[in-house]
């Protein structure tokens, strides 16, 4: 593909990416821009970064390298950092003169920052972490060509993308608030024998687990629409016939029926000839 894609560096390093994949013990596939490729593929996947570069979408690539929350406004500046980090190396093999290339360390930190993007809104497993960090520009990287390039850009401070990457890490940390216990009708618990106690003293996981018991106990579908309706129904319908006069026995109830008739007509008479 000939046409620029957002910028020359960018358009390059996807490229360089491409062509060198197969050879990943070369020169090209751990230059410096081929590397930001395959950071970022660790960070999304490889179709993010080349579907939009073979259709010559800008916008769906900006889409997907903000889908975990890097800005917009930041990833311009990535981009231009690129560029200007790109310039800058032509510059030095066009004049032979050597000078230290700033932009380096820049691009390191905003991958550093989409990784973090990524830690505070989605997940991110240890593999992802690690992969990631062996990318990075230090003197711990396992490829001698990325640690011979660190040493020559980052100097006074060879650690500097380590430490932005360590500390990072350790500030930002994602806070999971504890899930709120969805409570049931107290009446539901209380006829499958848990008292108020025990409820509160059970985790949001335990009542969850508990409510399945409930619905199934009660013969109610969890993912009907009307399901509180429905628990409520049946609950009223239990503490309906627990309300009735009954023994349970037919003959029984005829009995009590008739003791109850009685004692009423003699309370009658009483208080008949108690007036007469």
């Amino acid at each position: 593909m000939n046409q620029v894609f957002i910028n020359e560096a960018l358009t390059k390093a996807i490229n360089d990416y491409q062509i060198s994949k197969s050879e990943i013990n070369g020169i090209k596939y751990n230059s410096f821009l081929t590397v930001v490729i395959r950071t970022l593929v660790t960070i999304y996947n490889e179709l993010d970064i080349l579907n939009p570069y073979q259709a010559n979408n800008k916008e769906a690539l900006i889409e997907n390298l903000t889908k975990f929350g890097y800005s917009r406004v930041d990833l311009d500046k990535f981009f231009q950092n690129l560029e200007n980090f790109n310039e800058l190396e032509k510059e030095k093999e066009r004049t032979k003169v050597f000078r230290q290339n700033p932009y380096l360390y820049e691009i390191e930190k905003e991958l550093i920052d989409m990784l973090i993007c990524k830690k505070m809104n989605f997940h991110l497993t240890e593999k992802e972490v690690k992969d990631f960090f062996e990318l990075l520009y230090s003197p711990s990287t396992p490829n001698p060509l990325r640690v011979s390039f660190n040493y020559i850009n980052m100097t006074p401070n060879v650690w500097q993308v380590v430490e932005y990457f360590n500390k990072q890490m350790q500030e930002n940390v994602k806070i999971i608030e504890p899930k709120e216990k969805n409570i049931l009708n107290l009446k539901a618990y209380e006829i499958l024998n848990y008292n108020i106690d025990m409820i509160n003293n059970m985790s949001s996981e335990e009542i969850d687990k508990l409510n399945h018991e409930v619905y199934d106990y009660f013969k109610i579908r969890e993912n009907a629409i009307n399901k509180e309706y429905l628990l409520e129904k049946a609950i009223d319908e239990i503490e309906k016939e627990k309300n009735k006069v009954t023994s349970g026995n037919g003959y029984v109830d005829i009995l009590l029926i008739m003791s109850v008739i009685c004692t009423t007509i003699m309370l009658v008479a009483v208080v008949a000839f108690l007036v007469v």
